[in-house]
C-alpha cells in the first residue's frame, strides 16, 4: 500500500514494513535508521530485515513504513528510501555500530564522498537513553529531529500495536 504525504514524500507499507514482529524487549532497545537510493532499495531492506531477524544477538521488534523522500546535502542524486527498525539487542552501542558497518559493506556500500548516493546506509538513531559523544559514534544521532527521513517513520514506529 502507498500513501502520498506530499508531492515529494510517499510512504510504502508492506507485510514487512509497518509491522510489529514482537512485543517484549529483553535486552537493549535500539532504533536503527535504514536508507539507500541505489538499486532496488525495497528488496534490499527486506533482505536486511530477514538477516537481522535471524541474527543471534539482534531481534527485530518493529519496522516503520518506508518513506521515499528527496536527498539533502548533495542534491544531484535519486530520491532516498528510508525506514526505521526497532531492535532488541545484546550488542553494546559500539558492537552494534561495527555490526551495522559490516552489514553496509555486505550490501556493497561504497563511501565516495559525504552524502553520496548509496546502496545502504545504517545509523543508530537511539540506543536505550544513552548519550555518547565520540568521534565515530554520537548518540542520539545528531540532527535526527531535523530530518523527515527519521521523524515521519518514527511516528509510525512509536505507535502502539
Amino acid at each position: 500500500m502507498r500513501k502520498k504525504l506530499a508531492d515529494n514524500l510517499t510512504l510504502y507499507f508492506s507485510p514487512t514494513f509497518g509491522k510489529t514482529f514482537a512485543k517484549d524487549v529483553r535486552n537493549n532497545l535500539a532504533i536503527i535508521g535504514v536508507g539507500g537510493n541505489l538499486g532496488n532499495c525495497m528488496r534490499r531492506f527486506k533482505k536486511l530485515a530477514l538477516l537481522l531477524a535471524s541474527h543471534p544477538r539482534v531481534r527485530l521488534i518493529k519496522t516503520s513504513p518506508i518513506l521515499k523522500n528527496p536527498p539533502f546535502g548533495y542534491l544531484e542524486q535519486p530520491d532516498f528510501y528510508n525506514t526505521l527498525f526497532l531492535l532488541d539487542t545484546t550488542l553494546s552501542p559500539f558492537e552494534l555500530l561495527n555490526f551495522l558497518l559490516y552489514m553496509e559493506k555486505r550490501f556493497k556500500r561504497v563511501r565516495v564522498f559525504k552524502n553520496a548516493p548509496r546502496t545502504l546506509d545504517l545509523d543508530i538513531i537511539f540506543y536505550n537513553d544513552k548519550k555518547i559523544d565520540k568521534e565515530h559514534l554520537k548518540l542520539p544521532h545528531p540532527h535526527w529531529s531535523e530530518r523527515d527521513s527519521v521523524i515521519i517513520p518514527l511516528r509510525f514506529l512509536l505507535e502502539r500495536g
